[in-house]
């Protein structure tokens, strides 16, 4: 631990020497990559900072209780709060996932359930603005096709953080855990016998790309087709050929915008869901290729597991994979989503501790 957490110092030193350059001012990219980092090392510098403090005021209060029994009486209190301290330190020593600092784009999916699935995806969708505004992250919509009765077939937001989060507060550290199944129990609007139903939509979410030279977009792999955009029941909404399709020839990954009216608005939308989207499929293949005692429980979870339960009639939402279940659930629909949140965060970060310690015996 001592190793780790002198080689974060020695690198935040670096980073508040490069930030005293002027020159590293003058390019917004360089500068933002460098203060998110710095911004993620500080937690960790105090803490250590902290726990090291403890260690030397520990020391020197046994040393001292050997002629003096009023030292003897702190004793137990230090050793408590430098065990506390030395925990802490631990946990923000723990490899920490790369993208943790970026935003997210978020898709939402109707699924099983037909219009019922579509207004449960639009529920969805609901939760996360509001949960987007009590962060104060801004929201913007990248694509969406609409249900006839209203909710998304689909929909894509791009979340963005005004400035450099805390680490862990991030779009992406917060959203990540929100990819999979989610299912819904309730009576549908169009159930005229009051029958509880059951329904489901997906959610992906991605690390948005900020700098574009990260994934290698080059022309001759992307075929671009331009349509007229459309609306509910597939009626144009438009009279020009706005909305953009782009193929990755080499994946065959596939992505189309519509939303703006200029065609220009809409292939730097598809863009920028296409470059997500190569970026997560690096990464599940990092993640395909790591040990299971590295790979972590929560993060790596399949797309196509049902994660979490919302139930109408009993107002409970319950998240299979972390044992997490509340009867809120009109609370967490209308923004208060953190609680679930913290719950995968704290699995994930326990099946890490479990894994290092694992890999150390």
């Amino acid at each position: 631990m001592e190793d780790s957490a002198v080689a974060a110092l020695t690198e935040f030193a670096e980073l508040e020497r490069r930030l005293a350059d002027p020159d590293v001012h003058t390019d917004p990219a360089v500068f933002r990559r460098i203060t998110k980092r710095y911004a993620a090392l500080s937690p960790t510098v105090t803490a250590y900072r902290e726990w090291h403090r403890l260690t030397d005021d520990l020391a020197t209060a046994r040393e001292l209780a050997v002629h003096d029994e009023s030292f003897a009486k702190e004793v137990p209190d230090l050793a408590e709060q430098e065990g506390l301290a030395a925990d802490r330190l631990r946990r923000l020593l723990l490899p920490r996932d790369p993208d943790d600092d970026r935003d997210a784009i978020v898709e939402v999916k109707a699924g099983e359930g037909g219009a019922e699935s579509a207004l449960f995806a639009g529920d969805l969708v609901r939760m996360y603005l509001r949960y987007a505004e009590r962060r104060g992250w801004a929201v913007e919509v990248l694509d969406s096709t609409e249900s006839d009765l209203g909710g998304y077939k689909d929909i894509r937001l791009g979340v963005q953080a005004p400035s450099a989060a805390r680490p862990g507060e991030a779009p992406w550290a917060r959203l990540k855990y929100e990819g999979g199944v989610h299912r819904v129990q309730r009576v549908p609007v169009t159930e005229s016998q009051g029958r509880i139903h059951t329904s489901a939509a997906g959610v992906l979410v991605m690390p948005e790309v900020e700098d574009p030279e990260e994934v290698d977009l080059a022309p001759a792999d992307l075929k671009v087709d331009v349509f007229r955009s459309s609306g509910p029941g597939g009626q144009s909404v438009n009279t020009t050929d706005s909305a953009v399709r782009i193929t990755h020839l080499p994946t065959g990954l596939v992505v189309s915008c519509q939303n703006e009216k200029s065609q220009l608005q809409n292939k730097e939308s598809a863009l920028r869901v296409l470059r997500a989207r190569l970026h997560q499929q690096a990464i599940d293949e990092q993640d395909a290729q790591a040990s299971a005692q590295r790979r972590s429980q929560i993060r790596t979870v399949d797309r196509s597991e049902r994660i979490r339960t919302y139930n109408f009639p009993e107002n409970r939402i319950a998240d299979h994979r972390t044992g997490f279940k509340a009867y809120n659930l009109d609370q967490v629909l209308d923004g208060d989503l953190d609680p679930v949140v913290q719950s995968a965060t704290e699995a994930d970060e326990a099946a890490r501790l479990a894994g290092l310690a694992e890999g150390k015996s």
